[in-house]
């Protein structure tokens, strides 16, 4: 089963550049990703721009309707991703548990609806 990873994090100005903290930061993410790649598990994982940086688009009454920024006002962002497969919810969970943002924010494992593949 496919799970999703959404990996919230606080708001705020992004890490500096070749700071000790980014350094850090980015080396506890590429750790826990090869532990993910090595175990088979990990299908694909990103970092995202900042959230001043989105766009949402809606359609209401056939016209779109394009504003810059996130869909809500929140304190919290969507700072990355990360999708694997694992047995079951369980082993999902542990691996979210390895990740990051856990530590300082939370990631939130949601399981992919499985859909048959365009033809």
């Amino acid at each position: 089963m496919k799970y999703l990873m959404l990996l919230h994090t606080p708001a705020g100005p992004p890490l500096e550049q070749n700071s000790v903290e980014y350094d850090e930061t980015f080396a506890a993410y590429a750790a826990a990703n090869a532990a993910m790649a090595s175990a088979g598990v990990l299908l694909d994982c990103a970092p995202l721009q900042p959230v001043a940086s989105s766009t949402t688009v809606r359609v209401r009454d056939g016209r779109t309707i394009v504003t810059d920024g996130p869909a809500a006002e929140i304190k919290e962002q969507v700072g990355g991703y990360t999708l694997v497969e694992c047995a079951d919810l369980d082993e999902a969970l542990k691996w979210a548990a390895t990740i990051p943002a856990a530590a300082k924010g939370w990631v939130e494992v949601r399981p992919v609806i499985p859909t048959p593949a365009p033809s």
